[in-house]
């Protein structure tokens, strides 16, 4: 009964010091969840007089069965594709460019550590403007030095057109992303053993056969929780999908969406564009169970979840 009585003592000692940061997640995280809850079974919108009125599941199915289908429908498949390419090409290029710069006998590896990372250094917002302006049909530097070049004759329509505007984004994506994972993997493969490779190689064992029976293992259970964090923050990854083309190339059957739009940029949209508070709501929701049915998927088939004895 004393270690009990000193106990709660001691948690009502703590209590004012905590609580500067349990009222901040109640404001800032707790009540923003419960009231996007509370607006997806409603009708709340910008042109609702007075009180919304509750209206159950009736959002939810205008989402998958609705009038708004041909708007979530096409845009999941693309942020699913999109989520998936951008994540999988950060990793394998920062990959590839870890083991380069990992090199011991390449005496400038520091050098090139601190050029590469500027990706990663810069302001996102500013990185992604630049891109923007880069990739500009009429004037965008990177058209000017391809023709001046002579390798095109006409401009490529980089954010016009549908298919090269998603590439575009992905491409800008795994440029910003890649320092991050390059990070990630350098740190991976130092702790790597060198008695690994050497045994390889007095087997006979290719650089190849190397990679994929030492390098690739090695990183699963370190890189694996980083990838997966990695691939939920391209799932929402506003700036990269909205900042640069603002969700274009319209599409001629919706005005809620764009060829590049993503869950997020259209939730958006639905907010401040169109004040259909009740379906971003209803979005958000289906997005955070998306996202987290993915992550504990895949997180539990990977054995993340599984105790090390």
């Amino acid at each position: 009964m004393a270690k009990k009585s000193k106990k709660k003592n001691d948690n009502l000692k703590a209590l004012p010091y905590m609580l500067p940061a349990l009222i901040s997640m109640l404001i800032f995280t707790v009540f923003p969840i419960v009231y996007t809850v509370y607006i997806a079974f409603t009708d709340y919108t910008m042109f609702t007089n007075g009180s919304p009125k509750f209206v159950g599941l009736k959002n939810f199915v205008d989402v998958f069965t609705g009038p708004f289908k041909d708007v979530f429908l096409p845009v999941l498949g693309w942020n699913i594709v999109f989520a998936v390419l951008a994540t999988l090409g950060t990793f394998f290029l920062g990959l590839i460019v870890a083991m380069a710069v990992n090199n011991h006998n390449l005496k400038e590896r520091g050098f090139y550590k601190a050029i590469l990372i500027i990706p990663w250094a810069l302001p996102s917002t500013v990185a992604v403007l630049s891109w923007q302006g880069l990739l500009n049909g009429s004037y965008g530097a990177i058209n000017n030095l391809l023709m001046h070049l002579h390798i095109i004759s006409q401009p490529i329509e980089w954010l016009t057109d549908p298919n090269m505007a998603r590439l575009s984004i992905i491409l800008v994506t795994i440029w910003l992303g890649f320092p991050y994972m390059m990070n990630v993997c350098i740190g991976a493969l130092g702790a790597i053993p060198d008695t690994y490779y050497e045994a390889a190689e007095v087997d006979g064992a290719s650089k190849w056969t190397q990679f994929k029976k030492i390098t690739l293992p090695s990183l699963a259970r370190t890189a694996y929780p980083l990838v997966i964090s990695s691939f939920a923050f391209n799932f929402n990854n506003f700036a990269s999908a909205f900042m640069i083309t603002e969700g274009g190339p319209p599409r001629v059957a919706t005005q809620f969406a764009g060829y590049t739009d993503i869950l997020a940029s259209v939730n958006y949209k639905l907010s401040t564009q169109f004040g259909r508070f009740d379906i971003a709501s209803t979005i958000s929701i289906i997005l955070f169970v998306i996202l987290a049915s993915m992550s504990y998927f895949q997180m539990k088939k990977s054995g993340q979840f599984e105790e090390v004895e």
